[in-house]
């Protein structure tokens, strides 16, 4: 997507089009690229999106949603790194340490909501939030330390939403818990483990694209995901798309 023009990106995504040209401030977002191994393939999960949302209707997607600064009060088992946690904070706009540590979390509470997965340690924990009472009622811990920032992404102008989404991954040895029957929102049907080139022919939104080809050089050079490394930045500038590095 990198160059690409702002009118030919909006004849691409023309069904996520707002009707009014009401200007919107994106907002925080985070999304989590959950990864698995088989054999020589790196697995990724997705969800389809359900018809009935506004917003990227049908597509497949990661686990993800919308910001919640009050998860930055969260106790966890253990940090971001240090290095992914300056990552986070890098880039236009001022990002605390409070706003980067919600950002984390949320990825990992909607990874929770939406697939059933709770990404943590087997500890004792509690909290008075409610969309956090899964996590105390299985006895899992939310954990930060193996999480790892991929890339940064904010919705071109015009969209009937807009976010400042961080993709984040971890790895299936990550998640503590797998529930059966899913989370408890079911916002995504059809969750599925897809080779990553699979999943890169799937149906799903341009940024993931462009984002699922950064993962798969990223993974190509370095197959760990070691911290610190480099993380494509997409936002629209003077009318075109454009990919910077954090």
């Amino acid at each position: 997507m990198d160059g690409i023009s702002k009118a030919e990106l909006d004849r691409l995504e023309a069904r996520e089009m707002a009707k009014s040209a009401a200007p919107l401030r994106p907002r925080d977002a985070a999304t989590l690229i959950l990864l698995d191994r088989k054999g020589d393939d790196v697995l990724v999960l997705m969800g389809r999106r359900h018809m009935k949302h506004a917003f990227m209707p049908g597509k497949f997607v990661f686990p993800g949603g919308r910001t919640d600064p009050a998860d930055s009060r969260i106790a966890v088992a253990d940090e971001l790194h240090p290095e992914e946690a300056a990552k986070l904070r890098a880039g236009t706009g001022r990002v605390s340490v409070a706003r980067a540590r919600a950002i984390a979390l949320s990825a990992i509470r909607e990874t929770y909501e939406e697939a059933g997965l709770l990404i943590g340690q087997r500890a004792a924990f509690s909290t008075t939030k409610a969309d956090w009472q899964g996590f105390a009622e299985h006895g899992v811990a939310p954990a930060l330390a193996s999480l790892r920032f991929i890339a940064r992404a904010v919705t071109p102008p015009g969209r009937v939403r807009r976010f400042d989404t961080r993709f984040l991954s971890a790895w299936r040895s990550d998640v503590a818990v797998e529930l059966p029957d899913g989370g408890p929102t079911n916002e995504l049907e059809e969750l599925v483990w897809l080779p990553l080139d699979d999943a890169m022919r799937a149906d799903i939104p341009a940024i993931t694209q462009s984002v699922l080809g950064d993962l798969r050089l990223r993974l190509s050079a370095d197959p760990e995901l070691k911290p610190g490394g480099e993380v494509p930045f997409y936002r629209m500038f003077n009318q075109r798309f454009r990919r910077d590095i954090l």
